[in-house]
């Protein structure tokens, strides 16, 4: 049983006038331990980019940058098909994008996280893997990736020893070979079984996949997504039911390969 956990959600995915999810936030940011803010490619924009910023400064939450495939029109969960070199170049600019309002603000670059059809894409795609994870380590060798236990993502960050966080989807289905069921609209989830889920998993290191086969899970952080409906309920439960169970929020444990 897991006695503390990193609980992490996406921010700053909104777009000008234009609000994803149920807009909350500022309301969700206390509830968390770490963030990966939307950085200008899927979601997001400049002012909303640096309000994230300060957000997460002020409530203590460590920050990552969120970049997704350049697709705006379609919240970076359709596939691009790219070149591995661009896709990277793309990346880059993201954290840089976000990298100079976290310096602006006088925080600190905390990870690496991709976003969406992206992040799925990196799970399977070793040229793009190494070739994204061997850029990060010229930027920063000691700059973590987030990405799921059994991916291509992690092997290829433990074998180029680049620090990695392990993740589990609390708003996500799984299948039964342990990975993300990829959606491009999340269904709804009760507060309830969001918690239970995540409590299951953090206590017992399984979770229930969409056909009914318990499977094992490892993870070191808990993903629940801002823009999924009732957001702001479903993290506000499942922090209070891993308290209630003597399992402290807190940034994550990095391993280090």
């Amino acid at each position: 049983m897991k006695t503390q956990i990193d609980l992490n959600s996406d921010m700053g995915e909104c777009f000008g006038a234009w609000i994803i999810g149920d807009g909350v936030d500022d309301d969700i940011m206390p509830l968390i331990s770490s963030c990966n803010i939307a950085a200008g490619f899927h979601a997001s924009d400049p002012n909303i980019m640096r309000h994230s910023v300060q957000q997460a400064i002020k409530n203590n939450v460590a920050i990552g940058v969120h970049p997704g495939f350049r697709d705006l029109v379609g919240f970076g969960r359709r596939h691009i098909v790219a070149k591995a070199d661009e896709l990277v170049n793309d990346c880059i600019y993201q954290l840089g994008a976000l990298r100079e309002f976290i310096n602006l603000e006088g925080g600190k670059l905390h990870h690496f996280k991709p976003h969406g059809s992206l992040y799925i894409h990196a799970s399977k795609d070793r040229e793009f893997s190494e070739l994204l994870i061997k850029t990060l380590q010229k930027i920063d060798s000691k700059l973590p990736i987030y990405c799921m236990q059994g991916t291509v993502t992690c092997d290829v960050a433990r074998e180029l020893k680049q620090p990695y966080v392990r993740e589990f989807y609390g708003d996500r289905d799984y299948g039964d070979d342990g990975h993300l069921v990829m959606v491009r609209r999340a269904r709804a989830y009760t507060s309830d079984e969001v918690a239970n889920k995540v409590l299951q998993a953090c206590k017992e290191g399984t979770v229930v996949s969409v056909t009914g086969k318990t499977i094992e899970v490892d993870f070191d952080s808990v993903c629940i997504h801002s823009d999924t409906a009732g957001a702001l309920s479903l993290i506000q439960a499942t922090r209070d039911l891993l308290v209630k169970n003597g399992i402290t929020i807190t940034k994550p444990v990095v391993h280090n390969a």
